[in-house]
């Protein structure tokens, strides 16, 4: 692996600099849907690290259900958060457009969120670090 684990740490610290400001808007009762987009443009950051890591291409695109679906090529066992990445998904576009969700965002969506996105996290950061 030549330069691969180094992009894939640059791609790993952006995704922690986007964690670190849904844990200041959780803290200090930001607002929830911005929560809710960091917490998909995190989730982004470690899929592409985590293609980066396995030497594969990254689109450039923020469609989480087709990185997701690349990462799930490489590793079948990432199958157990397809339905927490099509949720994650649908706050790349949503949170920016006010009629896309009606209900509004709460804090549980927000914490919700986030919760998912450091599982993923977590997940990956296992199959990285671990070896």
């Amino acid at each position: 692996m030549k330069n691969n684990r180094k992009l894939a740490a640059e791609w790993f610290e952006k995704g922690d600099d986007d964690e670190k400001s849904i844990g200041a808007i959780l803290k200090e009762n930001g607002a929830p849907s911005t929560a809710c987009f960091l917490s998909q443009q995190m989730a982004e950051k470690y899929l592409k690290g985590y293609l980066v890591y396995q030497n594969k291409e990254v689109p450039k695109t923020h469609d989480l259900v087709m990185l997701f679906n690349l990462v799930k090529k490489i590793d079948l066992t990432f199958i157990k958060f397809q339905e927490s990445v099509e949720i994650l998904n649908r706050y790349y576009i949503i949170t920016r457009y006010p009629a896309d969700f009606p209900q509004g965002f709460s804090r549980d969506v927000a914490k919700e969120a986030f919760e998912i996105t450091q599982a993923i996290k977590g997940f990956i950061f296992n199959k990285v670090f671990s070896k």
